[in-house]
This record gives structure tokens, C-alpha cells and sequence, in this order.
């Protein structure tokens, strides 16, 4: 079996929901379609971003299914593991191999901060269950558990791992990961705001998050930096970089949430415990936006 080398810009998606927190499916069909028709290369669902931790198995698997609909066969759709326990990530992904999804973010472990070789072992054990492509999401900045290259290496010779979301914030890491392990695996950027740094430095792709909202624009920087026609790449990266910072936060949700409001691409519905913004955190976001919006590139400015 050859396994895909997935590259290029894959949104986390936000999870669409009604005013009473229930699923609207509908709307996050809808919100995939206008993804796919302005260029996305992927989708991931059911992420940070995606709202998991709010989520029953159940729903995540509704939501993975509504991807695969929505795409019907246009883009590959990743389903994310972040299930607490070993035990529940593999009955999730039975489910979702079910559904036919094409493969799997996974989390080495959340909640728990598990050492390299509980995180290893983790890892593998979704792999092996899986039998599909994997790609590894390593983020010790908000789960507290760091896979190095070191350990990634070891991982390598499990065939399904195929790719690492790198968020750990230093972006030494691309390099570190690409001398020590060459192209064993697709490297994505998980950080929006070090997207122009992760491509310079050999990335095959974007975990992109105000992706979500501004689709055409974060292809557009992944194709010009492929061509490498940086100086261009570069000033829809600074463009974007001020609505980028809004990703990494702890607020992360509310802020993309808010964003897709004002450029009027879907609605601001999430899950408590989290709310809307309100009062100058509101204002901010909204400045920031609104800003973006007027300067927008004009060849940005009609979506497909």
C-alpha cells in the first residue's frame, strides 16, 4: 500500500453549532464546501480549535461523517484523536475507520501529561488500530507533552505515522526534525503566526486555523512560497500575521469564531463553558478584522 505525502493547507475546523449548542451539520457542510471550492488542500475535524473536548464520541463521529459528505472525495478529511485514555481513542477510531475516513490527527495525550514513552506507546497503539495514515500532533506548549526528534525516529518505523503537526513554538524544530530524520515525514506548521517561517524552512503544509475564514489567502502564501516567490509570499503573510496572533491564544475558538462573523463566512455559536467575546476583547478582535478586511489584497477580495 502506498501512503499519500499530504502537503499543502489543511484547516482545523470549527465545529458549527445552533444557538442551543446542539450540531448544525448543515452549517459545517456548508462552511467545507466554501473551504474546498477556494483551494484547501485538507480538512482536519474535531480539533482544539474543532471544539473536541465539548464533544461526545458520538458527535465527533457525526461531524467526521458530515466531512466526508461535504468533500465527497475532493480533499482528504483527517478525523482528530484526542481522546483521554487509550481505550477510548481506539473505539473512536473503529468508528471512524467505519465512516471511511482517509486517515488521523492524533494527540499523544491529553489531560495526562504522559512521558516520552507513554506518548510513544500511545501513538502506536493508534496507529496500529488505525491502519491508516497518521499524523502525529505534538503540541507541549498546551498539553505538556513534547515527542522530540529523537523519539519521533523511533516512531519511524511504524508505517502508518506518516506526518508531525509541529507546535511547540520554536521553530528550530523544523530543522532539527528535517537534519535528523530528512523527509521520513510530512512536517505541517501547526502555529499560524510562524506559517512564512515553517514554509522557508521546508514545511510541506499548514495546519491553518484563521485558514478557516480566509482560505484563498493561506493557499496563496503556501503556493508563492513552493515558487519560491518569498517577497510576495511575505506581504500577504504581514497582511494576515495581526488576525494570525488571534490563533494562538487560550481563546483561540471565540477569537476565529468572531472572525468568521465579520467577514461574514459563518456563525459565532460554541459550546459552554466558552462564550462569546464581550466588551474590549470583543472590540479588539473586531478592529483587527475590520482592518484586514479594508486592506484586503484585491485579488482576495471575492471568494469562490
Amino acid at each position: 500500500m502506498t501512503l499519500p505525502k499530504w502537503q499543502g493547507i489543511f484547516p482545523a475546523i470549527t465545529t458549527k453549532f445552533h444557538a442551543d449548542e446542539s450540531l448544525d451539520l448543515q452549517g459545517t457542510a456548508k462552511h467545507i464546501d466554501y473551504l474546498i471550492r477556494n483551494g484547501v488542500h485538507g480538512l482536519v475535524t474535531c480539533g482544539s480549535l474543532g471544539e473536541a473536548s465539548t464533544l461526545t464520541l458520538e458527535e465527533k463521529l457525526l461531524v467526521a461523517d458530515c466531512a466526508l459528505k461535504a468533500s465527497a472525495g475532493r480533499v482528504p478529511v483527517l478525523a482528530n484523536v484526542s481522546e483521554t485514555s487509550t481505550r477510548e481513542a481506539l473505539r473512536y477510531i473503529r468508528g471512524a475507520n467505519a465512516l471511511g475516513v482517509d486517515g488521523y490527527m492524533v494527540m499523544p495525550s491529553v489531560i495526562y501529561a504522559a512521558d516520552a514513552r507513554e506518548a510513544m506507546a500511545n501513538v502506536r497503539a493508534m496507529a496500529e488500530e488505525a491502519q491508516k495514515p497518521i499524523m502525529v500532533y505534538n503540541n507541549p506548549v498546551a498539553y505538556k507533552v513534547d515527542l522530540k526528534p529523537e523519539h519521533m525516529a523511533e516512531l519511524a518505523d511504524c508505517k502508518w505515522i506518516v506526518a508531525i503537526k509541529e507546535s511547540t513554538d520554536n521553530i528550530r524544530r523544523i530543522t532539527d526534525l528535517r537534519n535528523l530524520l530528512g523527509n521520513r515525514y510530512q512536517l505541517f506548521m501547526g502555529v499560524d503566526d510562524l506559517a512564512y517561517e515553517g514554509l522557508a524552512l521546508g514545511c510541506d503544509g499548514l495546519l491553518a486555523g484563521v485558514g478557516c475564514t480566509f482560505p484563498r489567502e493561506n493557499v496563496a502564501l503556501y503556493n508563492l512560497m513552493k515558487e519560491g516567490r518569498f517577497a510576495e509570499a511575505l506581504k500577504i503573510y504581514q497582511w494576515m500575521t495581526p488576525m494570525l496572533h488571534l490563533d494562538v491564544s487560550t481563546k483561540l475558538v471565540q477569537n476565529l469564531k468572531l472572525i468568521d462573523v465579520v467577514a461574514g463566512v459563518s456563525t459565532e455559536h460554541m459550546r459552554r463553558p466558552r462564550l462569546p467575546l464581550v466588551g474590549s476583547e470583543r472590540d479588539a478582535v473586531i478592529a483587527i478584522v475590520q482592518k484586514a478586511l479594508e486592506t484586503r489584497p484585491q485579488e482576495y477580495r471575492s471568494q469562490a
